[in-house]
């Protein structure tokens, strides 16, 4: 199960309202979404297809069945085991999931009967949306303001939801109270990738064909003009280009082609097209992307920032960026397009569900956590207090002088130790895996010696943060002994203030009434210096 955790763990640490989250919670998260206005509600999957939600829960859209903000997150139990596969929300917001089964599930905000279910009244538990998509199986949604689109895979597209600017497709501009399928010139195609914008939506087709609808007055629908379409109209000026995945902004488009090339269209009062200028773009526009191949474009319907991914993983970013407009595509140091969102979109919401690869691959330091004190493939073992540590001999040479010297004059594979605890000394070795210590105080005072023993100048100043963040009338005199025992002259200064500070408690402690002699001296005529006894 070890494996699995690590492996599975999804760095959610970038956006703040999982900062709550105690370590063992976040270790567990296998996919997450971040939205709402202010980006403060928050779905989550555990490895255990648990699903959780927390946040400010507007419109009841976090499907706790009230309309309660919650800083803990509790459990949506009727989502729980359903796994989803893809995830997608509102501005009001309301929030529609895809599950393996090809299932749709919707709650939220429902004022313009974007939650598919006929009615307008807001729906604060996850309902089945069944409405025409009973025998089909859906395998991707998405959400423009108020309205929902869903995939299946036949390849058809069924709307449904506000419909102002014809963005559900039905040829008209009269609201689609349940799921409808998009039709006309999409009859007999095979779309692929779907995709909305505030009030637009847009489909990729098999053959590389892009189709557009809905609200066009920023050109984002890529037809050369500024009408609305309440019917799917192909991209002509891409003629002779394969889209293979398309992303919307607030009022722009960005799609992706076979050649790893990026078009955009649309709005660009940010810069959110890349074009180098702030000129809307009424027809899909080359950026420049010196000449790297592109993998993958993002984009938020509630946000006008853009990114992309390179074949060799690099980041780029454009548009509106924590208030500045970049017109340019602008190389990061992030790793995935989330980041982006995460740090510079407004909202910093999440683009598409976070979801971890599922191989199971582990990072070099996740790797050595986790082999370490495992006998598997072990080829030396300390004996500390009658009980064993296993390690590696290649590690610990790497890791530390001592060792390098040690394992170069000797092939035992077990060595005892008597100088040193059990507890002392494994936390040494787990150190020399994983970079962190795990101690209280008290026992950092032994690693402490350890360290100085072994000239390990890093982890000794680890050792003296943690008795710092550990000190205690009741402990201080003992941490100070320690201190000037092991020539920790930072720590030694950081205790010895802590004991005039409250010197009276101190002094009554059993820890003074038992201190050395020359200790005690020296501890006073110090104290004298520091003005302690000037009454």
């Amino acid at each position: 199960a070890f494996s699995l955790c690590l492996s599975s763990m999804l760095d959610v640490g970038k956006w703040p309202v999982f900062a709550l989250l105690p370590p063992e919670e976040l270790r567990l998260i296998r996919q997450a979404c971040v939205f709402g206005s202010a980006a403060n509600e928050a779905l989550y999957v555990t490895v255990n297809d648990e699903v959780f939600a927390l946040g400010t829960n507007c419109s009841g859209c976090l499907g706790l069945g009230d309309l309660q903000s919650t800083i803990e997150p509790r459990r949506i139990d009727v989502l729980c085991g359903k796994k989803i596969v893809s995830l997608s929300y509102g501005t009001g917001p309301h929030v529609v999931i895809a599950t393996a089964d090809g299932e749709v599930f919707a709650w939220g905000h429902n004022g313009y009967s974007q939650l598919g279910n006929g009615t307008t009244n807001h729906g604060l538990t996850p309902a089945l949306v069944s409405t025409n998509l009973l025998s089909k199986r859906v395998t991707e949604v998405a959400c423009g303001s108020h309205h929902t689109i869903a995939l299946t895979t036949d390849g058809e597209v069924y709307a449904w939801g506000y419909n102002n600017s014809g963005q559900v497709g039905s040829g008209s501009t009269a609201n689609q109270p349940t799921p409808r399928r998009v039709s006309s010139c999409l009859q007999n195609k095979v779309v692929v990738n779907i995709a909305c914008g505030q009030l637009c939506s847009m489909a990729v087709l098999d053959n590389g064909e892009i189709y557009g609808w809905g609200y066009n007055c920023n050109g984002q629908l890529g037809l050369g003009n500024n009408g609305n379409q309440q019917t799917p109209c192909r991209i002509a000026a891409l003629q002779g280009v394969n889209i293979i995945q398309v992303a919307c902004g607030y009022a722009h488009t960005l799609a992706l082609t076979d050649e790893g090339l990026i078009y955009a269209w649309g709005a660009n009062s940010y810069g959110q097209l890349g074009t180098g200028n702030k000129s809307n773009q009424a027809l899909p526009t080359q950026i420049n992307t010196d000449k790297e191949r592109m993998v993958e474009v993002a984009a938020c319907h509630t946000s006008h920032t853009s990114a992309a991914k390179t074949q060799s993983g690099q980041v780029l970013m454009w548009g509106q960026c924590r208030g500045q407009a970049v017109a340019s595509p602008h190389l990061t140091h992030f790793s995935t397009t989330d980041d982006v969102f995460a740090c510079f979109a407004t909202p910093a919401v999440t683009w598409h569900l976070l979801s971890v690869d599922s191989d199971d691959y582990l990072t070099v330091a996740q790797s050595l956590k986790k082999e370490f004190d495992s006998p598997e493939i072990s080829d030396l073992k300390f004996l500390v207090d009658g009980k064993c540590i296993h390690v590696h001999k290649a590690l610990l040479k790497i890791r530390c002088e001592h060792f390098r010297a040690l394992l170069n004059e000797t092939d035992e594979d077990a060595i005892e130790i008597h100088q040193f605890s059990y507890l002392v000394y494994r936390a040494f070795l787990e150190y020399l895996y994983t970079d962190t210590i795990n101690l209280p105080p008290e026992d950092a005072i032994g690693l402490l010696d350890l360290a100085t023993f072994y000239r390990e100048t890093r982890l000794k100043r680890l050792c003296q943060e943690t008795i710092k963040r550990g000190i205690s009338e009741e402990n201080a005199i003992t941490l100070l002994s320690a201190a000037v025992k092991y020539e920790a002259r930072d720590l030694e200064e950081f205790c010895f203030k802590f004991c005039i500070n409250h010197l009276t408690a101190v002094t009554q402690t059993q820890a003074f009434a038992d201190m050395d002699h020359d200790l005690l001296k020296n501890f006073i005529s110090k104290a004298s210096r520091y003005g302690a006894f000037k009454n």
